[in-house]
């Protein structure tokens, strides 16, 4: 479209973003979700405020205007709600994670609770049974079992740091740490983090240092050029830990000189391995890790049972309360050691062995192959011989002729990714009319809709939530359905 014919199509809209004027001293009501809270405006709009806390007196520049509400930003705390606390992190309010740390823990859990009730209710529009108290982490810090820093190009600027410079140019600082919220080139530089127990700080120093010492170049994200691209850290409670250093591209040499300075320097280090990434993405799942020290995996326990995790294996983030969470998961299933389970989008197979114990016949679908032959690994390692596992969708595999040959599930545990089950997933779930459904959810906005689509043959009987990650708006909530 010609600059000027832009020009007359859009000039209401340019018009009314210049006379847009900021609000000033608005007073937030009360907790929305997803992280915002609530204003309600003299026009009778509702204003969505994220990084707000109920009780906060604040100026906000709108940055989505709709006819029944709106969204906006702080500009100005002009008055501190008395509920607020001072965060503990340097890093609060840049690297976009942790955005609770002003919230105390208690009242966190306050508004998570609140959260997956009001979606439930909103969303679902089913009938409901009264939800059990929110399952509260024991730790807030230090409770992440795996963490992965970014090196950069490009250190992201605060607003602060703009404006002071002016006119003048700015010069280019590489950066390790993490992905600034919403842009792909820029991170925040992180020096201490508390999601994670040492060695992580003295990995990120022992980087950063040598990085400098040698003028080894950091990934740019916009000209796919530079040496330095991820550095991965798994800490297991068993005190086993593994590291990938993801680069760029093969320098035998240098590789070998950092990979020699990280293991002399960082204490613990258990399996030490390297990927070579030459993609413009940084996902690994298609390329090769190779162990360079130590072991290819750690090792995991969770209750009594013993988990492998390589370098590209999912595991649940926070190990104490994934115990927390699978407990719930157990005992809403009902097991009496004569039922057949089915443990969809059954990854590793960590469900399904922790329910193992206590039921006749574990079958767990996975559709990504790595993840299945893990979960055979897992049920060897534990001695566990009524776990079996099949690659595929769900929908292909769940056949009358599947069920003939492996038996009927009695129960379905199923835990999807947050986009929640598909509807052909569904619709089977619905003809396959197992008495229990655990429905394990980490995005009860997605549930809702799920468990609305179920709700012609199932009856919701039992809900819990668990708090996986503090300080954060995330949510686990895990769902009973009994046939009706």
């Amino acid at each position: 479209m010609p600059v000027n014919l832009w020009l007359l199509t859009n000039f209401k809209k340019i018009l009314s973003r210049k006379k847009k004027q900021p609000l000033y001293n608005v007073k937030i009501d009360a907790y929305a979700a997803e992280g915002k809270s609530i204003a309600h405006l003299d026009d009778g709009k509702v204003l969505f405020v994220e990084g707000a806390i109920p009780g906060d007196v604040v100026n906000v520049r709108i940055v989505k205007d709709k006819k029944k509400w709106a969204e906006g930003k702080i500009t100005q705390l002009v008055t501190p709600s008395e509920k607020r606390v001072i965060p503990f992190c340097q890093h609060f309010g840049l690297c976009g994670g942790c955005k609770w740390q002003m919230l105390p823990y208690p009242m966190q859990l306050e508004y998570k609770q609140q959260q997956v009730e009001d979606q439930l209710k909103r969303i679902g529009q089913i009938e409901l049974p009264a939800m059990q108290p929110i399952a509260g982490s024991d730790a807030d810090k230090y409770y992440r079992n795996k963490l992965e820093f970014t090196f950069s190009k490009y250190r992201y600027r605060t607003t602060e740091e703009l404006l002071l410079a002016g006119d003048d140019i700015l010069p280019i600082e590489p950066v390790l740490g993490f992905h600034a919220p919403g842009l792909f080139d820029k991170v925040v530089e992180i020096h201490t983090c508390y999601l994670q127990k040492e060695p992580t700080n003295i990995l990120l120093s022992t980087l950063r240092n040598y990085a400098e010492a040698n003028q080894l170049p950091y990934y740019d994200y916009r000209e796919h050029t530079g040496w330095l691209r991820n550095a991965v850290i798994r800490i297991a409670t068993t005190g086993e830990i593994l590291i990938n250093i993801v680069l760029q591209h093969e320098d035998k040499a240098k590789r070998e000189a950092l990979l020699d300075h990280v293991l002399a320097n960082v204490p613990g280090i258990t399996s030490l391995n390297y990927t070579i990434n030459p993609k413009m993405n940084d996902s690994i799942y298609d390329l090769e890790v190779i162990c360079y020290s130590g072991k290819e995996y750690i090792e995991e326990k969770l209750e009594g049972y013993t988990f492998k995790i390589s370098p590209k294996s999912f595991f649940q983030t926070n190990t104490r309360q994934a115990e927390v969470l699978y407990k719930a998961t157990r005992d809403f299933a009902g097991l009496t050691g004569n039922e057949v389970l089915y443990d969809l989008y059954c990854g590793t197979g960590s469900i399904g062995i922790f329910c193992s114990a206590k039921a006749k016949k574990i079958i767990g679908i996975e559709v990504i192959g790595d993840a299945i032959k893990d979960a055979w690994e897992n049920a060897r390692m534990n001695n566990i011989e009524n776990c079996h596992y099949f690659t595929g969708d769900v929908i292909e595999i769940c056949t009358d002729a599947f069920f003939t040959e492996h038996g009927r599930p009695d129960v379905i545990i199923t835990d999807p990714p947050r986009a929640g089950m598909h509807e052909k997933l569904i619709n089977q779930l619905l003809k396959i009319r197992a008495p229990k459904v655990v429905y394990v959810s980490c995005n009860p906005a997605t549930q809702a809709r799920d468990l609305q689509l179920l709700d012609s043959a199932y009856k919701v009987t039992r809900l819990q939530p668990v708090d996986m990650f503090p300080h954060t708006h995330h949510i686990e909530n895990v769902a009973l359905l009994e046939l009706r």
